[in-house]
């Protein structure tokens, strides 16, 4: 006789970019809010010592105060055919089936700088357009140090992309990337420099100058200083002065 098959457990999602979201099958899971802290730091980090969790979880209480703290929270925890989280000895480790999209973001970011020069496909990635910003309104040291390290990763891989898509003779997907750069961090060159590089590609003379002198004023501005001369060099013209002069 055989074994019965079993049916296949529901997926379980976890969303922390734009705002906290659990799903187990297709319905969301409401948590309280500690749940949510567990839950998010266990889901970024996959695997981590009960000691070090209840520190940076419940930091301004005592050692035995804060474990006890991470007890009950695990017991508030949905329970079901997979624990969201399992206890292996003094680690909390992540269901492996549980998507995190932090992670999908990463893979996606990575695999494009990694590949830099490589084909890309037909369609921009859209997790690196999105922007969404890791767990917002959250202020803990641990959040904000993970959500810059997100966003440095976003801007260099959009800044790659661009610059891959201007090879590859693709300039409109390529603006749409340069542009996704320059409004999440509208003072860093990098992506202005790529945005000019796609008007000379082609041919658009006034349009490079001109986003060349708006950049130029907007860090004096800001700053009070220069556009670096490796951007000043990309123009025709090399003399910041002429350059506006010379424009048509």
């Amino acid at each position: 006789m055989s074994e019965a098959i079993k049916p296949a457990s529901p997926p379980l999602r976890l969303w922390l970019l734009g705002q906290f979201r659990l799903e187990i099958g297709a319905e969301p899971v409401e948590l309280c809010r500690n749940a949510q802290r567990l839950l998010a730091f266990v889901g970024l980090r996959g695997r981590v010592s009960r000691t070090v969790l209840a520190g940076i979880l419940w930091p301004e209480v005592t050692e035995e105060h804060a474990r006890g703290s991470l007890r009950t929270t695990l017991w508030k925890l949905p329970r079901g055919d997979r624990p969201l989280i399992q206890c292996c000895g003094d680690w909390l480790v992540a269901a492996e089936t549980m998507q995190v999209d932090v992670h999908t973001f990463t893979e996606t970011a990575l695999g494009v700088v990694q590949g830099h020069g490589s084909p890309l496909p037909g369609h921009l990635p859209l997790g690196l357009l999105g922007g969404e910003d890791l767990l917002p309104g959250w202020d803990e040291d641990w959040v904000l140090l993970e959500r810059e390290r997100l966003r440095q990763l976003r801007l260099h891989a959009l800044d790659t992309l661009a610059e891959t898509l201007v090879r590859q003779g693709r300039p409109a997907l390529a603006l749409e990337a340069a542009w996704a750069s320059v409004r999440t961090e509208p003072l860093r060159e990098s992506g202005h420099r790529v945005l000019v590089a796609v008007h000379l590609a082609e041919g658009n003379l006034s349009e490079a100058v001109h986003h060349y002198q708006a950049f130029r004023q907007l860090l004096n501005e800001e700053l009070g200083v220069e556009p670096s001369p490796q951007f000043t060099r990309m123009l025709p013209v090399h003399r910041q002065g002429r350059a506006l002069r010379d424009r048509p």
